[in-house]
């Protein structure tokens, strides 16, 4: 029997939120053998707390951001004495325990670096580096990423695996459109026909560029009756660090057409997603392609940027589009729009790319690297 403990505390972020809730109910459900412990934020407790008698949650309420971290967070993981730790993001302290297993969902610390300053980014690129090279093994989401990790961080092939994330299952099992929907549309005002963008907005998600083609969308579509409402809304966090994305609605005169809704809960998004005419996401990098499958497992049509690491989660089920072409995105999302046939092919295609992910098959392997390391 293996002590595992689970770095949980990122629970409420918009991709690894979704990662550590679910691998862990998957654990969960699988695993009645080892013994786990999730350190968690004291808001969180309540979220974990009915895994199972092999699951307990230990309390550690300070950030991974801050410079102290990389001492007192090692500090506090060896007293419990774990055969192995998992750190579910490259965020790895300094002094970090070992063995330890790291997941890397994509390489935008290094490639979009959130700091200006050279100081911050040469510090954050060689602490991304070391927790990288330190770790047993490196899970990682898609092989595209794979590659970027061994030719930029030059980690052993052989410490390396590949293992696919899925969709939340409440986007896949969630019930149809209804009067719930209606009513939460309703609360948002929301009464028109949408393209919808959900994530984090950061330099590389584009919606500078999204916004520019939403514009250039919007003129093929004037003199069709259907489109004369539509709207982009766009839900994510922290829109105020990026002004470039105002900028981009201000200078498309788009501002009255475009609306920000900041982070949204999960039951909401599902309604989101459903109620979309077309989700955009036309992506510079991508590590795997999450937000993708959960449009799709909502069986809304979905344009993609033609990345590689895209295209192994969305396969032929996505509208591609260069996300470089503001009018190869507009295309995009006109022949989404305007054909029914399309739509209709996107759709089922996509609520079948969806099903092939699965939190039970990802965690299968994640308990194999586990196993592996120790035996």
């Amino acid at each position: 029997m293996l002590h595992i403990v689970i770095d949980a505390r990122r629970l409420r972020d918009f991709g690894i939120g979704t990662y550590i809730r679910n691998l862990t109910r998957s654990l969960a459900r699988l695993d009645q053998t080892n013994r786990y412990t999730l350190i968690v934020r004291s808001s969180d407790v309540e979220e974990l707390a009915s895994l199972g008698p092999n699951f307990q949650s230990s309390v550690y309420d300070r950030l991974d951001t801050q410079v102290a971290h990389n001492v007192t967070f090692p500090y506090f993981l060896r007293s419990f004495k774990a055969d192995l730790f998992h750190i579910p993001l490259n965020s790895v302290a300094w002094w970090m325990p070992r063995p330890y297993v790291v997941t890397i969902h994509d390489m935008s610390t290094l490639l979009f670096p959130a700091h200006s300053r050279e100081v911050h980014r040469t510090i954050q690129e060689e602490r991304y580096r070391r927790g990288a090279l330190r770790a047993a093994r490196v899970i990682t989401v898609s092989h595209s990423t794979r590659r970027d990790i061994e030719n930029v961080l030059h980690v052993p092939t052989d410490r390396i695996r590949t293992i696919y994330s899925a969709p939340d299952p409440a986007f896949i099992d969630g019930d149809g459109a209804g009067d719930t929907d209606r009513q939460v549309l309703d609360r948002y005002s929301i009464h028109y026909p949408f393209v919808l963008y959900a994530g984090t907005i950061r330099a590389q998600k584009n919606i500078p560029r999204l916004i520019e083609a939403f514009a250039v969308l919007r003129n093929d579509l004037e003199n069709r009756p259907e489109f004369q409402d539509l709207r982009l809304i766009i839900i994510g966090d922290e829109l105020s660090r990026y002004p470039a994305v105002r900028r981009a609605a201000a200078a498309t005169r788009m501002e009255p057409l475009v609306r920000f809704l900041g982070f949204v809960p999960l039951e909401t998004l599902r309604v989101f997603y459903r109620a979309a005419s077309v989700f955009a996401f036309p992506s510079l990098y991508e590590g795997f392609g999450l937000a993708p499958l959960e449009a799709m497992a909502c069986g809304t049509p979905v344009v993609a940027s033609d990345l590689p690491s895209l295209v192994e989660a969305v396969g032929e089920a996505a509208e591609l589009v260069s996300p470089d072409n503001v009018f190869d995105i507009a295309r995009g999302l006109r022949e989404v729009l305007i054909d029914p046939q399309r739509r209709q092919h996107l759709r089922a295609a996509g609520l079948d790319r969806a099903r092939r992910f699965h939190w039970d098959a990802t965690a299968r392997e994640v308990l194999a690297v586990y196993h592996d390391i120790k035996h």
